[in-house]
């Protein structure tokens, strides 16, 4: 059974039809929507600040989403991937988005919809991203615009996807 443990009297509260592996671990202060999957080994760790998401998001094998303290909430939108050993913290993620395996998203980052970070990139801390364009490198930076294929192809079939693996485990 997956880890879902209060802290200073703030417990997590789940949408409908969620997902959480038998070694997710999620604390604190958070709230998510309906059709959210935790899978093994991630973790969402809401103790020192608050952590949100929509519905439909997916927080995939290893992968950590955290806050700062004092500072900087994490807030994530609807129909959001975050890839493999990827971390997520302090930032705000919007609508549609994939963050791909391994990357990392600084705090007071601003992931606008339709965009994707690539896998490893590392988007560092402040950087808001415009829309609808593909992330990569250490330091991230705009590659290219995400067309309807990628938008079509990856960002919302890994969405979907995901809803429907977590089907297969309930």
């Amino acid at each position: 059974m997956a880890l879902i443990k209060s802290i200073e009297r703030k417990t997590p509260i789940f949408g409908e039809d969620c997902y959480l592996s038998e070694n997710a671990t999620v604390i604190g202060d958070f709230k998510c929507g309906s059709q959210c999957s935790f899978w093994f080994n991630s973790v969402v760790r809401a103790d020192v600040n608050s952590i949100s998401f929509g519905d439909k998001v997916n927080v995939q094998d290893g992968a950590i989403v955290h806050c700062t303290y004092q500072k900087f909430p994490t807030a994530i939108g609807n129909n959001v991937s975050i890839g493999h050993n990827a971390i997520v913290h302090g930032c705000t993620i919007k609508d549609n988005v994939l963050i791909g395996m391994g990357a990392i998203v600084m705090d007071d980052c601003v992931v606008n919809p339709y965009t994707i970070i690539a896998a490893g990139a590392i988007l560092t801390q402040g950087t808001i991203t415009e829309e609808g364009y593909i992330y990569a490198g250490i330091p991230a930076r705009k590659i290219k615009p995400v067309g309807k294929n990628l938008i079509e192809g990856e960002i919302e079939r890994i969405a979907n996807n995901y809803v429907k693996y977590s089907s297969w485990y309930k």
